[in-house]
């Protein structure tokens, strides 16, 4: 899929939003990508996880043998690139501010996983993510998503996928334009600040 095909999917379902957003990052933007609307169809949800699926390199998707997910922003996606792949797909979720496995999901030794992510932008949640299933024994041979937010400036510390990169810029709180310095933030996401 090209970058305009994944946007025109966005915009299909209302899920690219214009305004003054807090990011789950502590950043500010003047656009806001609303995934949980974008993956509410499963027929788009599956061809958007066929899609990062086919990005994958051939010697990456063999190996993989899980996928797992940070809650809540990457449960859809995940379960839907393990459709895509024929693996397992599971979440790690944070009931105490720490990601870690539950609901009796485990991972054995020797697991090669995929972490998915809807929306990477710091990639601070998906390094979490990783270093939790890196201590519930599965090696993250790989990490993808929907979105790079990053300006390609993200490293996770494994290969990285993403369908589509979209610079939309971000601001720190103290360097907002005066377009977002002068409205109130809007926090649509799922995790609190």
């Amino acid at each position: 899929m090209l970058e305009e095909e994944v946007l025109a999917e966005f915009r299909a379902c209302k899920a690219l939003l214009e305004g003054h957003f807090l990011l789950s990052s502590g950043r500010h933007s003047a656009y806001y990508l609303q995934c949980a609307r974008v993956l509410m169809n499963p027929d788009r949800a599956a061809r958007l996880a066929v899609a990062i699926a086919s990005k994958l390199p051939h010697d990456i998707r063999k190996q993989i043998t899980k996928v797992v997910s940070p809650a809540m922003g990457g449960v859809i996606i995940g379960q839907e690139m393990g459709r895509a792949l024929q693996v397992d797909a599971m979440f790690v979720e944070r009931p105490t501010g720490t990601f870690e496995l539950r609901r009796g999901f485990s991972l054995e030794p020797g697991d090669k996983v995929l972490m998915v992510e809807d929306v990477v932008t710091t990639g601070l949640s998906s390094r979490e993510a990783i270093k939790a299933i890196e201590e519930a024994g599965g090696t993250v041979i790989a990490a993808a998503s929907l979105v790079d937010r990053s300006a390609g400036s993200v490293d996770l510390g494994v290969p990285f996928f993403p369908l589509v990169a979209l610079n939309f810029p971000t601001y720190a709180p103290d360097e907002l334009p005066p377009e977002l310095a002068s409205s109130q933030a809007v926090k649509p996401g799922s995790r609190a600040q």
